[in-house]
């Protein structure tokens, strides 16, 4: 969702994004004309040309890089918020997700989302903390799904045009050598020009749009979100728009017009449908002041307007949004090591009886930084009895093990957590570093090549399974490693050449 085009600043988004945009990223942006009522069909992608298994090789691939980029959140809150919401909203999307949905967040104060090839989107932090619902927020994401389920990217890639089959081979190209473990992905898609791009991408735009919106329209409904939410978001960004015109935001918002027509089909969807009321989760608020302050950690001058705006709701705002206002405040004053005006924030959003798996890992942090090991560990076995789903409290659990010296107490939670959420790749990266401390040298190198395996860094993968091979004496575990050695180097032939296809073609 764009308000206004990106400065030229080398950022995630502008970085990892040349990767989507060449990849014919489809942006949350503003279609040019609106169609008949309906949802419209752009005819089936070709599979043969860009199977789903490939599109989910571009997209692990990319954001194997992009996990690096100091702008991605690799906050376990956020992530875990904003993929399940991502995942409800998929399922019920028009003839069900063909793919895996996996929501990031980003550190940008631009209000933007965007979808990656593989069922990957991305939500920058400045379009969190604009929404004013939880079912604005919902509207941009449930759109960007809707992309991502009619397969917009894959058709955006397999265009058959001059410029389309430039940016496959670029991309592929570039992907190819990640996969080597030579070149850098983000700096290689960055070599071809966005131009391209941008050209192919309003090729499609008018149709694409329209038929994501109105998807995404059906997901908030039978998801329980107010399709109300959708229009509000319009208007934010028709208003942010505005204000950006003559600061760099000009050249795209006059070509991405936010049309009358594509509100007006909107605001009749909703005026067709009974009220709905949709509480919003506690969880969205606190979310949103801690991606207020970390999106602004690196100005002085940012950090000044979101402590102010925080303060503000903590003197004004009532109920859950006081209670995360004065928890915005705490986690700044933590990130600025100022532990006793972070516990005293703490313990104000905390007033009335409020509680949160939000505020209890912060909690367990700043035990932790005070010094006080026996607090922290109490505090973390009451959260997890309290919270058994939160990623945020299992991993503060673990910190507090870890910290302590209970390594084999981590490795036995880890291991239960890992049958939790087998997809999280944190928690083999912990689990592998209390390994080594415990001198379990091989299981720690196979915990580690699953971690790489996950992200996407399959080369990097394979050598720690080879370490693990050469530090084993054990023939059946040796047999295992080989098996699992052979297993990644056929996927990793596997990928090349159906990337050496697009290369050539």
């Amino acid at each position: 969702m764009t308000a206004a085009r990106p400065s030229l600043r080398i950022t995630f988004r502008s970085r990892l994004l040349c990767a989507g945009l060449a990849a014919s990223m489809v942006v949350w942006s503003m279609p040019l004309a609106a169609q008949p009522m309906g949802i419209p069909s752009m005819g089936s992608a070709s599979s043969a040309e860009l199977s789903p298994a490939l599109e989910r090789t571009l997209g692990d691939a990319i954001m194997e890089q992009g996990r690096r980029d100091p702008t991605y959140i690799a906050d376990p809150d956020v992530s875990q918020y904003l993929t399940d919401m991502g995942r409800r909203l998929a399922a019920h999307a028009p003839g069900g997700s063909p793919q895996h949905i996996t929501v990031f967040g980003v550190r940008d104060a631009q209000i933007n989302a965007f979808a990656l090839p593989g069922g990957y989107i991305g939500v920058n932090s400045g379009l969190v903390v604009a929404a004013q619902s939880e079912s604005e927020l919902a509207s941009v994401i449930a759109h960007e799904i809707g992309h991502v389920v009619q397969r917009h990217i894959a058709r955006g890639m397999t265009q058959r045009s001059q410029s389309s089959g430039v940016m496959m081979a670029a991309l592929a190209a570039a992907l190819l050598a990640a996969l080597s473990g030579s070149g850098d992905l983000a700096m290689g898609v960055a070599a071809f020009g966005q131009a391209a791009a941008v050209d192919r991408q309003l090729g499609f735009s008018r149709q694409a749009e329209q038929e994501a919106d109105r998807a995404g329209f059906e997901m908030m409904r039978k998801t329980g979100f107010d399709p109300g939410g959708m229009v509000r978001m319009f208007n934010q960004l028709s208003n942010a728009s505005r204000l950006n015109e003559g600061m760099g935001g000009g050249g795209y918002t006059s070509t991405h017009p936010l049309s009358i027509q594509r509100m007006s089909d909107i605001q009749n969807r909703v005026s067709e449908l009974p009220a709905v009321h949709h509480r919003d989760t506690d969880t969205f608020w606190y979310v949103r002041a801690k991606l207020r302050v970390a999106q602004a950690r690196d100005s002085s001058q940012a950090l000044r307007l979101a402590m102010e705006k925080l303060q503000l709701d903590a003197r004004q705002a009532s109920g859950v949004e006081q209670s995360a206002a004065w928890y915005g405040l705490a986690y700044a004053d933590w990130q600025k090591k100022d532990l006793p005006a972070a516990r005293q924030a703490l313990d104000q959003a905390r007033e009335g009886g409020r509680n949160s798996p939000e505020i209890a890992a912060l909690s367990i942090a700043l035990a932790l930084a005070q010094g006080d090991q026996v607090q922290a560990l109490a505090q973390a076995q009451a959260a997890w009895e309290r919270w058994p789903d939160s990623q945020g409290i299992a991993l503060a659990r673990v910190d507090a093990m870890q910290k302590t010296g209970r390594d084999q107490e981590a490795v036995a939670f880890l291991a239960q957590r890992i049958k939790q959420w087998p997809e999280l790749p944190r928690l083999y990266q912990l689990q592998a570093q209390s390994q080594e401390r415990l001198g379990q040298k091989v299981s720690a190198r196979r915990t580690m090549a699953s971690y790489y395996e996950l992200t996407g860094a399959l080369p990097t993968a394979v050598e720690q399974l080879q370490q693990a091979r050469g530090m084993s004496k054990d023939f059946y575990v040796q047999s295992e490693l080989d098996v699992q050695i052979r297993t990644l180097k056929e996927r990793l032939k596997s990928d090349r050449e159906l990337l050496e296809r697009f290369k050539s073609s």
